[in-house]
């Protein structure tokens, strides 16, 4: 199992994300290396995948080879920021099957608001890795993986690029059994909820909006 909280402080994730916190950072160039680092960032947190053997024929001879044991993963994005790791993530897993957890926030609140739940079947058979850019208060998150665990989903893990102190310990009070994979923990949250020094609103600057 893994640690709650794990820092992957691999060189090329801190050098992409450093050019992604970077405000004159294109938008093309924002999505390229979230693509990127997505990509790093899934090598870790499917590190203790469950595996099994299968007898195959190399072509020198048969052996017995490692492959990847029981149903295949569910990658969960929390709409709209998670789409930017999930395409990431699905050139290295490319067989794993897709969900959708739709919330916005409140700004008001900062409260999550649900419009959207869609998700594969069996949960409560897969791995289940939820992805979303940013950990800030955490509510988001809490509130995704609780509509999960009421679909069956019982191993889930949850990937992020960044995180805020507050949103870590939400997510540890709340889910303590969901492991969590970023990038960084950042110094803090703003009054109006957004982590600093961080590198502003993910879902904005991948997509161009405002």
């Amino acid at each position: 199992m893994l640690d709650h909280l794990t820092v992957v402080r691999h060189p090329l994730v801190q050098h992409k994300l450093t050019l992604m916190r970077e405000k004159t950072t294109s938008t093309a160039v924002f999505r390229q290396l979230l693509r990127e680092i997505s990509l790093l960032l899934a090598y870790e947190v499917t590190r203790e995948l469950e595996m099994t053997h299968k007898h195959i024929e190399t072509p020198m001879r048969g052996m017995d080879a490692e492959v990847l044991a029981g149903r295949k993963l569910a990658l969960v994005s929390i709409l709209r920021a998670g789409n930017g790791l999930l395409d990431g993530i699905l050139e290295l897993i490319p067989s794993a099957r897709v969900g959708f957890v739709g919330l916005y926030r409140d700004e008001e609140t900062l409260r999550p608001v649900q419009y959207y739940f869609k998700v594969p079947s069996e949960l409560d058979e897969r791995t289940v890795i939820v992805v979303d850019p940013m950990l800030a208060t955490g509510n988001s998150s809490v509130a995704a993986i609780d509509l999960l665990k009421k679909a069956g989903a019982k191993r889930i893990r949850f990937l992020c690029l960044l995180a805020a102190p507050e949103g870590v310990e939400r997510m540890r009070e709340a889910h303590p059994d969901v492991p969590v994979v970023t990038a960084a923990v950042d110094e803090k949250l703003n009054e109006h909820g957004y982590i600093v020094p961080g590198l502003g609103d993910a879902g904005d600057r991948m997509y161009g909006t405002r």
